[in-house]
């Protein structure tokens, strides 16, 4: 299962991970009203889909008013988004998110997965984020640095270290990352995740780091563990055919043609 940015966010914060003030809205008038909440004098608005590319779709722009909140919030909600993620129909669109503006210096990317091979959690690191990550491992893969987490003694403070000082940060930078390294980590075991992504993980102006964005997804085996991430599914993302089986407690793959997997 899936999350959205501001859910992966809300997360983020819970374990101590710096993001910036936001509000998620279900109507132009509420959008309208985060930039007063927010306060500044610009803003950030984002279209919430379970896709990536929705820059390259309209789907974030930089504000100055709340006029142009609104009027985002106007041209996106109950509409869909198609991205290079999407099928050709598109996600619905029926959230958005408001956020504080960041001024950003440099955007690195930090993430995990679930090595099945190793059978452990593995993070990567890279000084190129902002970009999809599948073309960095591709085109320079020496760019992406691994540390793999030992299950029996879990994220060690060393490794958060030895991932910044390989991606040149410096002074208080270093143990900023160590500590969001660790937050990620922390996040990734109690909440029993299969994928999480910070791209991007920027230096903002002054120096210090950030959790600009936030990618999460859930192993579903383990979701009846854990009610309150059950309570942030949102079935509109999902294959029809897929939430109709969950409703069942039923595990259904929808396919192409006329071939599914039960």
């Amino acid at each position: 299962m899936n999350l959205h940015e501001y859910q992966g966010k809300k997360l983020f914060a819970d374990y101590g991970l710096p993001v910036s003030q936001g509000f998620a809205c279900d109507t132009p008038e509420q959008a309208a009203d985060a930039v007063a909440k927010i306060g500044g004098d610009k803003w950030v608005v984002k279209a919430q889909v379970h896709a990536g590319g929705r820059g390259k779709a309209g789907g974030v722009k930089l504000i100055s008013s709340a006029d142009e909140a609104k009027a985002f919030a106007s041209q996106w909600l109950g509409k869909k988004m198609v991205t290079y993620q999407t099928d050709a129909d598109g996600q619905p669109v029926s959230k958005i998110l408001v956020e504080s503006c960041t001024d950003i210096a440099e955007e690195l990317y930090l993430g995990a997965v679930v090595d099945r091979s190793t059978r452990r959690i593995v993070f990567m690191a890279s000084t190129e984020g902002g970009v999809e990550i599948e073309k960095v491992a591709h085109e320079t893969p020496e760019k992406i640095l691994k540390a793999e987490i030992d299950p029996l003694t879990g994220a060690q403070p060393y490794q958060g270290r030895q991932l910044a000082f390989d991606m040149g940060l410096k002074g208080a930078q270093i143990k900023q990352f160590t500590q969001i390294f660790l937050g990620l980590a922390k996040l990734f075991e109690e909440k029993d995740l299969a994928l999480i992504e910070i791209n991007p993980l920027v230096i903002k102006a002054d120096g210090d780091l950030h959790c600009l964005d936030a990618k999460i997804g859930i192993d579903g085996n383990a979701l009846f563990r854990h009610k309150d991430l059950q309570a942030m599914e949102d079935p509109s993302q999902e294959d029809a055919r897929e939430a109709e089986a969950a409703e069942w407690e039923l595990n259904y793959v929808a396919l192409d043609g006329n071939i599914g997997c039960m």
